[in-house]
């Protein structure tokens, strides 16, 4: 019997090729939100272990032909494949399969598509789909090679149609471009400002629904878009943080709350939000929010600094605020909200907070506090993820000396 599925959100099969790579099931589990995210609604999953894609079909026929009767089974509208599928291999799978077949990079761009807010924001997001739009030309000029025997003869109708959208495209992203090199000015404008104010500047990164922006509005007071649900932040948000001492006396610090980073964003929004990611690069110290609660935090963090490494941030001074503690049990809580990571010689400073109920939000104040006081010169940063401080009784070879309760 097929699921039953939302009239309004599109049914959708899931497929997820094991090619030998750790966490596979979490994998396919944040296929499924992302898709939720989109506006589908997940009704079945299929998954297979290959040691190597299929060159045609990703999965190979007799994969492609169960897809299709599972598809056809559950009444599903598309099919969703967790990797990335090259074009020739998408259209050889809708014409398997009979229905639209997408991968995770285009659905994580169709959620960009639906989030982004302001001109900046759309500007990115259009960029990255003109872009993967150009890649993907000869699978949706292809009805033309029934209607004419292929596009391969030189001058042909479906030649010409082609070339015309692929001259259409360039044409856009070359605009595009244009208005988005115009952005960057203006945000190189006010960076240069707020250094000229000797501004100390702060920004929240982490993987998509750390808590970015709870803890940013937690902080400031303010009123950020924030949900429990894959990137419902893109467009970046600063307001002035003024934190004060022991002593009475404090001072005033720029803080920013970015899109949060996903595994496998696609390269292309990367490059679209170099402008929006330099927030980052730029800043004096990186939050880098984690999500405690979830288990497979470590990987997450190994994403979020792989993506720093890219956009040129890995060695901008980082504090590492561990989020949800709201979300753990008893004895999964750590036994003091601060505390101080000695690996090879370095420290590695940590602070547990639920921005949601405010536990940890004083010690987390005077943490900032003392960092914009010192000017992060002596703020320790951290560039190998893979050996990433872990909390709540997991040290992985890795210190812990307790701080402030």
């Amino acid at each position: 019997m097929p699921a039953i599925a939302n009239a309004e959100r599109p049914a959708a099969v899931l497929v997820g090729v094991d090619l030998g790579v750790p966490n596979f099931d979490a994998e396919l589990e944040e296929l499924g939100l992302l898709a939720q995210t989109a506006g589908m609604q997940p009704v079945a999953r299929l998954t297979c272990k290959r040691q190597a894609p299929d060159a045609a079909l990703f999965v190979g026929s007799g994969k492609a032909d169960e897809i299709r009767l599972l598809a056809e089974t559950e009444g599903a509208h598309e099919v969703l494949f967790d990797q990335a599928l090259s074009p020739v291999q998408q259209r050889n799978l809708e014409r398997a399969i009979g229905l639209p077949v997408n991968d995770r990079t285009l659905l994580i761009l169709e959620i960009f598509a639906q989030r982004a807010r302001s001109h900046e924001g759309k500007l990115q997001v259009e960029l990255a789909r003109l872009q993967y739009l150009s890649t993907r030309l000869v699978r949706r000029w292809s009805h033309l090679e029934r209607q004419q025997g292929g596009i391969g003869g030189r001058g042909g109708p479906g030649e010409t149609q082609i070339e015309l959208d692929r001259r259409m495209i360039g044409e856009s992203i070359k605009r595009t471009k244009e208005r988005l090199v115009k952005v960057k000015r203006q945000r190189q404008t006010q960076r240069r400002q707020r250094e000229r104010r000797e501004t100390f500047n702060i920004s929240l990164v982490g993987y998509t629904n750390a808590g970015k922006s709870t803890l940013f509005n937690a902080l400031v007071k303010a009123r950020a878009y924030a949900a429990d649900q894959l990137f419902a932040t893109l467009d970046t948000t600063t307001r002035q943080l003024y934190l004060g001492d022991d002593q009475g006396s404090g001072r005033s610090v720029s803080l920013s709350d970015t899109v949060g980073f996903i595994r496998a964003l696609p390269h292309g929004l990367v490059d679209a939000f170099e402008a929006t990611l330099q927030e980052a690069a730029d800043a004096d110290l990186l939050l880098h929010v984690v999500d405690a609660a979830n288990p497979h935090y470590p990987e997450q963090i190994e994403e979020v600094q792989r993506v720093l490494r890219e956009i040129g941030a890995a060695e901008v001074p980082q504090l590492l605020v561990f989020n949800k503690l709201d979300g753990l049990d008893a004895a999964r809580r750590p036994h003091a909200l601060t505390d101080t990571l000695s690996r090879d010689g370095r420290e590695i400073a940590r602070v547990f907070v639920s921005a949601r109920t405010g536990e940890g939000l004083p010690q987390l104040r005077a943490a900032l506090a003392a960092r914009a006081q010192a000017g992060a010169s002596d703020a320790p940063a951290w560039a190998d993820a893979g050996e990433a401080p872990l909390p709540i009784g997991h040290n992985h070879g890795l210190h812990s000396r307790e701080a402030n309760e």
